[in-house]
């Protein structure tokens, strides 16, 4: 293939004389630090390599921009020969056998054809060869991987080696005799349970086998395997999916290998590369698929929960599709017996917006057959368990154990599994989609009908052997749950209807024509309900939803199979795997290789195992299977017999085809060689079903079963109306939807998660290697780890890494172009030159490179960000406290306004109404006052008043008892009325007890009599104690009203001559307190004079203390008339008059302590003012200073 150069490129461009540098200075110099030699390319603009074009590496351009030609095959055999020597490891060339012979225009990639060998042949890493270093492994006593008689790996110690065979000395103490060749190196200890295969030193199927059953003893069940996430089913709950694990793995928090963690980089890579992702989750059936698809679909609901609702919307279909679509297996209690693809789309701000469900090939067959010890759908016995009573009876359900469509297998139950239970949480998740009562009945109605059809049985109806169905309970119910009557199901069951010419006559069926007839309405009863499910799910979860081209799509299909009977829903299944299997292979090894030659990287390919041919055998038309069965299919007169010959004949050849006696053919799938029965794929591949059931359909009453006929009738018109080409066969349309499949995944970036089954027995901790390591070697494990260690994963233009990380050079690069200013980052970095590699179009990482430019982008973004911080922050304040400065002087001066203007206008209110306010406030307080008092005095009354009154009425009751006693015996005998003696005696006895009961009263009587005396005798002493009292209060507070007089007349008096004489005289005789309050008086006559210089404070003084004075004695005397108004209140009032004394009395004594206080303050003041300069004045003083 020769590249011309087009005229205008002639002229070289900056890069191009970049590049013819750094190649002359390679080619002087050589130094070791210097990244390597930059692949030649040619010089014009239009340069760039198709990505889908291989470009060969011994491609050359001259000085003239001509193109030179390929080297010859002798000189590419001497190149890799010296390649070979460098490297020292041994090529293997790949055989014919994965070398494609033809182009298969039927491929799902539509690859263009490549004519030629590739320039590079694939080379293979070499195993490590042990024999030169068995005196090292012996000296050092390192550990060896040896294969023991029973075809496990053990390890040991090697304690001597004599030519091809070696003494290991095993870790249970057992000493073996091996081959040398077959011994391997073992890892240290310190790398057991590494995270990563990548980071183990030897790389071989022991160290693997050992590093994962290390994991998967502590519950570690995911480990990584270079870009691939292995996960071993444990088959018991492990606490690693919890809350705090999500948490963890979203604050990145957390670096062990997880789902948790690929859903994260999918989710990241998606927001940041804008590039929609795919997880794709293979492996056996029974190695978790299922599960580990819940738990990367729960992640992402928690990173994008939207609304909430939709997030939860698509947990819940889980459960949802599971009751409808899985049912146990022999290898499997929870087997996916259909394909499903769940892809989640997302907003621009990351966030769910809706979501779509795509599903593949369910097995219709499983509804009406079973093998021994499998199961039907779980939705038929979970509705058989779990109904309500009003369902039940609605849909005339019985036992699971009643129905000959479930009975066909012994199990019934699936061992810690309640069908009622799981029943009751389909029930919530058809709500929590928005699924109506009645569409979930209507439902449940076409689940009971597939359930009665299987009970229906057929009776003979003459000597031809042609049956109708027997009018019993399953027909009648069938038929009412279907929505038609028993006579038209009837006829549908046991007549096809034949065209001939223009005439049509109903032709009677035989037994196993009218069963195969029954079943075949069931398949499609149930198989439609699957799809119509489906469509109401997908309308939920796509309500609101906004598609920007941003979707997460999870793949969670069926596993590879192999049963000991494969009928042709196994052949579907494994071919699904297969092709799975390509885009695995296609994406880690082929894409993966391709692009490090495309782009002039130079690479040793890795070997793998192709399994193109095996597909080819499938796909291949005109000759390969599906186009043979579709072939069969149209003959009328094929049998399953002559299918197996027709493959026989044509695929003989195939090393991937075996053919074997009778109906079976085997293929060797990429897991293993598969033996397959063509017994009923004839049958299948049609899916054929009578006219006379899409007829009766249409015609019920029920609204599912007409729309599953309209459908059916939409689907048989479209082949006709579109083309002559009969109508697609069931293998046809699902190698089409595997290429549909194929299409949309490859766009998308894929994430591969392969799930291992440790045992075939379904235990927790039972670890079988041979399983194991068969699933690895079929996988590609041990090659995908190959070529990780090998390659770089990470990769980015020259354009890209230039503006990512150019600002981080230190020196300004005087060329500007992309690749140099790239070149110059990985110098300033010290990246190794094993490290990276420099393509055409891309610049090349092994793993782990990236981080240090990224965490030293982070960091210096981090100080860029927190420079402009400051600096803005700086600036805002400034500007905060300048405005601030302005509002305050603003505000200072308007609230002083404000506030002079408030103030006057309340000081001119507060002016006028005050005194107005406070004569009020006072009158009020008097007026409440009043009204107290009066209410006490009134109640105290009205009880003394009731107590006489009371007193009277029982004395006037006495006496008019005594009157009647009295004239009852002054009354004549003979006016009085015999009675009889019965009557007399019962009188007689009511008047001893009225008698008796009068002396209680009586007895009472004379009680309270006596209290009234008490009560009567302590009241007069009260009386007397508070007239004595008031006539104590009287004289004391005459006593001090006439000394404090005296005391102001004398103030007074000497106020006028202390100017003069500066002395006051005060009164030879003062009574002090303790006189008072003893109630004694004094003469207040012959005061002596008041001599010296008066203040008009002094009087103030004085006088505020005869207010104050009067002011008590008024009160006093207030309180002591209130007492007495209350003599008169009867014994058993509320008001205790000795109480309200003693109150009194200390209210008193309270009041004399404080007055006596203020006195000696005033005495005080006085003395300071020169009020001691006579000598009689301060012997008066002295005097009544000893009287108090």
């Amino acid at each position: 293939m020769m590249l011309s150069a087009s005229p205008t490129s002639i002229a070289k461009s900056s890069l191009e004389e970049m590049l013819e540098s750094l190649r002359r200075q390679d080619e002087d110099e050589k130094p070791k630090d210097l990244p390597p030699a930059l692949p030649s390319r040619p010089t014009s603009k239009a340069r760039l390599p198709s990505a889908r074009r291989s470009l060969p590496t011994n491609f050359r351009v001259d000085s003239n921009g001509e193109s030179g030609g390929i080297s010859s095959e002798v000189e590419r055999k001497e190149e890799g020969k010296r390649k070979e020597e460098e490297l020292g490891v041994k090529r293997h060339v790949l055989g014919s056998r994965k070398m494609r012979k033809f182009v298969n225009v039927d491929s799902p990639y539509n690859l263009e054809a490549v004519e030629g060998t590739k320039g590079e042949d694939r080379v293979s890493d070499a195993k490590v060869e042990v024999n030169d270093n068995i005196g090292h492994f012996i000296k050092k006593k390192l550990r060896v991987w040896c294969r023991l008689s029973n075809g496990l790996w053990g390890s040991g110690t090697i304690q001597s080696a004599s030519g091809e065979e070696s003494f290991v000395s095993l870790s249970n103490g057992n000493v073996v005799k091996v081959s040398t060749n077959e011994l391997l190196p073992a890892n240290p200890e310190i790398l057991e349970g590494v995270n990563d295969l990548i980071q183990l030193s030897y790389l071989n199927e022991p160290s693997v086998l050992q590093n994962l059953k290390y994991r998967y003893s502590r519950d570690m069940i995911y480990s990584k395997a270079g870009l691939v996430l292995i996960a071993v089913n444990p088959y018991k709950d492990v606490q690693i999916y919890g809350e705090e694990f999500v948490t963890s793995y979203r604050q990145k928090a957390a670096d062990i290998p997880h789902v948790f963690a690929t859903a994260d980089t999918a989710y990241n890579e998606m927001m940041n590369d804008r590039v929609s992702q795919s997880i794709i989750i293979s492996g056996e059936s029974g190695a978790g698929k299922t599960e580990t698809a819940k738990m990367a679909m729960r992640y992402l609901a928690a990173l994008g929960g939207g609304n909430g609702r939709i997030g939860r919307k698509i947990l819940e279909t889980h459960c949802i599709l599971e009751a409808f679509g899985n049912a146990k297996t022999s290898k499997n209690d929870n087997s996916s017996r259909f394909g499903k693809l769940t892809e989640i789309h997302f907003t621009e701000m990351g966030k769910i917006s809706g979501a779509e469900i795509q599903t593949f090939l369910l097995e219709k067959s499983r509804v009406v057959q079973l093998a021994a010890g499998e199961r039907s759908y779980h939705i038929f016995y979970q509705l058989c368990a779990g109904a309500p009573p009003t369902l039940r009876e609605k849909l005339n359900l019985k036992m699971a154990s009643e129905y000959n469509y479930l009975i066909q297998s012994d199990s019934l139950v699936i061992n810690g599994v309640d069908d009622a239970k799981k029943f009751q949480k389909l029930v919530e998740a058809l709500d929590i989609v928005q699924m109506c009562k009645e569409e979930q009945e209507q439902a449940y109605a076409m689940i009971a009908a597939v359930l009665w059809l299987g009970n229906i049985s057929f009776q003979s109806i003459d000597n031809e052997h042609y049956v109708e169905a027997s009018a019993d309970e399953a027909l009648t119910s069938a038929a009412r749950l279907m929505g038609c009557t028993s006579n038209e199901l009837n006829q549908a069951l046991s007549t096809h209807r034949v065209q001939a010419g223009k005439d049509s006559f109903a032709k009677k069926l035989t037994l196993q024509q009218a069963i195969d007839t029954r079943d075949a309405l069931a398949k499609f009863i149930y198989a439609s309900l699957f799809d119509w499910l489906v469509e109401q799910i997908n309308k939920s979860l796509g309500v609101h939803k906004k598609y920007i081209g941003r979707s997460i799509s999870i793949l969670d299909i069926y596993g590879f199979e192999s049963f000991k009977k494969n009928s042709f829903e196994q052949f579907c299944i494994n071919y699904a795997n297969e092709r799975l299997q390509q885009h695995f292979n296609r994406h880690l090894f082929k894409l993966e290789q391709e692009e490090y030659g495309l782009d002039g990287i130079d690479w040793n390919n890795v070997d793998f195992e192709d399994n193109q041919e095996c597909l080819d055998l499938f796909e291949k038309k005109p000759l390969g299977i599906f186009s043979l069965l579709d072939e069969e299919s149209n003959f009328p007169n094929s049998t399953d017999f002559t299918l197996a010959n027709k493959l026989k004949q044509h695929l003989h050849s195939s090393s991937y085809f075996k053919g074997d006696r009778g109906r079976a053919f085997g293929v060797r799938h990429f897991a293993g060689e598969v033996l397959y029965d063509t017994n009923g794929f004839l049958e299948k591949n049609r899916d054929s079903l009578n006219s006379e059931l899409v007829q009766l359909l249409s015609s019920c009453n029920s609204q599912l079963p007409r729309l599953f006929a309209r459908k059916r009738i939409n689907q048989s018109l479209k082949p006709t109306i579109s083309s002559d080409t009969p109508k697609q066969s069931v293998g046809t349309n699902f190698k089409g939807q595997l290429f549909k499949l194929m299409h949309q995944l490859e766009n998308t970036k894929p994430h591969f998660i392969r799930c291992i089954k440790p045992n075939c027995k379904q235990l927790p901790d039972m670890y079988e290697e041979e399983l194991v390591l068969q699933q690895l070697r079929y996988c590609g494990i041990l090659e995908v780890v190959k070529i990780s260690r090998a390659g770089y994963p990470t990769r980015m233009t020259h354009l890209e890494f230039a503006e990512r990380y150019g600002f981080l050079l230190l020196e300004t690069n005087a060329s500007q172009d992309p690749l140099s200013i790239s070149v110059a980052v990985l110098k300033q970095f010290n990246v190794l030159p094993d490290m990276y590699r420099v393509g055409f179009t891309k610049l090349y990482l092994r793993t782990g490179q990236i981080g240090a430019l990224e965490d030293r982008r982070k960091q210096v973004l981090q100080g860029v960000i927190q420079v402009q911080k400051y600096f803005r922050g700086h600036r805002a304040r400034r500007l905060f406290h300048e405005l601030n400065k302005g509002a305050k002087t603003i505000q200072s001066f308007v609230c002083g306004e404000n506030i002079r203007r408030k103030y006057a206008i309340e000081a001119n209110r507060c002016s006028s109404f005050a005194s107005h306010l406070l004569d009020e406030q006072l009158a009020s307080v008097i007026y409440l006052q009043s009204v107290i008092r009066g209410w006490l005095a009134r109640r105290d009354f009205n009880n003394m008043h009731n107590l006489k009154q009371l007193n009277r009425e029982s004395v006037k009751s006495r006496r008019k008892v005594g009157r009647k006693i009295s004239e009852a015996k002054d009354m004549p005998h003979e006016q009085q009325i015999q009675v009889v003696p019965s009557v007399m005696a019962e009188l007689q006895r009511k008047v001893l007890k009225a008698e008796a009961i009068l002396g209680q009263k009586e007895q009472e009587n004379a009680t309270l009599r006596e209290q009234l005396q008490q009560y009567e005798a302590r009241w007069l002493e009260y009386e007397a104690k508070m007239k004595s009292m008031e006539d104590m209060w009287q004289k004391q507070m005459a006593s001090l009203q006439t000394s404090l007089a005296a005391a102001r007349k004398s103030l007074a008096a000497d106020s006028n001559a202390g100017q003069r004489r500066g002395d006051v005289v005060s009164p030879r005789y003062y009574d002090s307190e303790d006189n008072v309050s003893m109630g004694s008086r004094t003469p207040v006559g012959n005061m002596p004079d008041v001599v010296g210089g008066r203040e008009n404070g002094s009087l103030n003084a004085v006088g505020n203390l005869l207010k104050e004075f009067e002011q008590r004695r008024q009160t006093f005397d207030d309180d002591a008339k209130s007492l007495a108004e209350i003599r008169m209140a009867q014994p058993t009032s509320n008001v205790n008059p000795d109480d309200e004394f003693r109150r009194l009395k200390r209210r008193f004594e309270t009041w004399k302590k404080e007055y006596k206080l203020r006195l000696k303050e005033t005495k005080a003041r006085l003395h300071k003012r020169g009020y001691e300069s006579d000598k009689t004045r301060r012997k008066w003083w002295e005097k009544l200073g000893s009287r108090s």
